[in-house]
């Protein structure tokens, strides 16, 4: 292995550049959309959720569209959402 002895002399390449508030790849808006889908989740848990039924007794209301239907949506939704909130990226202004 040989050392080389070149060196560079330009500075520009050898120093990382920080990014400007504006430049970053996730802004204040990406943060509210996928803090709004992150409550979709949640809210699609809660009421896919439900109460405790007695071992003996059958309880209908695990078949309810609450719990069938409407939960899952909209946790299905607030998935996909958040896909859309960690890649929206806000129009420059020129």
């Amino acid at each position: 292995m040989a050392y080389n002895s070149e060196r560079r002399t330009d500075k520009k390449d050898d120093v990382l550049d920080k990014e400007g508030a504006n430049e970053l790849p996730l802004v204040r808006v990406n943060f509210v959309l996928m803090a709004v889908a992150g409550a979709m989740i949640v809210l699609g848990f809660l009421l896919m959720a439900g109460g405790a039924s007695d071992w003996g007794a059958f309880n209908p209301d695990i078949f309810s569209t609450r719990r069938v239907v409407v939960g899952p949506t909209i946790a299905f939704l607030g998935f996909i959402f958040m896909g859309v909130g960690i890649m929206y990226s806000p129009r420059k202004k020129v």
